[in-house]
C-alpha cells in the first residue's frame, strides 16, 4: 500500500493508483512505498532485472529511479498537469546480484514548470549503487 500526502487531490491519487507508474515498472516488479513531492521510496527486485553477467541491468536503476522522480513531479504538478522528462543521468558506483534495490527520491527543485529530484538507490545493506537525477517538464492537461 503506498503511503501518499494527506492532502493529494483524489482524483491524483486514483490515477497513480491505476496505473501503478506504468507498464514498465510494473513489469519490473516495482512497489512504490511512499510518494510525495518532496521525498518518495521504491523498491525493486533484482531477480528478473539482470544483465547477462547476473548483475542487476544499468537500464534497470535508470527506470527505477525515472519511474520514482516522474511520479513525485506528477504529484507537484497536480491533477491538471502532467510531467515529461526531459533530462537524466546516473552514475553507478555499486551492483547487486540478488534480493531487493531500494531508491529514495528528494526534489532538488520544484518551479512552476521544471522539477528536479535526485535519486538514490541502494542494495539491502544500505551500499549506494546508483546516483540519478532527473528534471521533467511540466505541462498542462488539454
Amino acid at each position: 500500500m503506498t503511503k501518499f500526502p494527506a492532502d493529494l487531490h483524489p482524483d491524483l491519487i486514483g490515477r497513480l493508483e491505476a496505473t501503478g507508474g506504468g507498464e514498465l515498472p510494473r513489469k519490473m516488479g516495482i512497489e512504490f512505498d511512499e510518494l510525495s513531492a518532496d521525498y518518495s521510496m521504491a523498491r525493486m527486485p533484482v531477480e528478473g532485472n539482470r544483465q547477462v553477467n547476473g548483475l542487476l541491468h544499468g537500464g534497470a536503476y535508470v527506470v527505477l529511479g525515472e519511474s520514482l522522480g516522474s511520479m513525485s513531479a506528477a504529484i507537484h504538478a497536480g491533477p491538471d498537469r502532467f510531467v515529461v522528462g526531459i533530462e537524466i543521468n546516473a552514475t553507478h558506483s555499486g551492483s547487486a546480484r540478488e534480493g531487493w534495490v531500494t531508491a529514495t527520491c528528494q526534489a532538488i527543485s520544484l518551479g512552476n514548470t521544471l522539477t528536479t529530484h535526485e535519486i538514490v538507490v541502494s542494495d539491502d545493506s544500505g551500499k549506494r549503487l546508483s546516483t540519478i537525477r532527473i528534471t521533467n517538464l511540466i505541462r498542462d492537461i488539454r
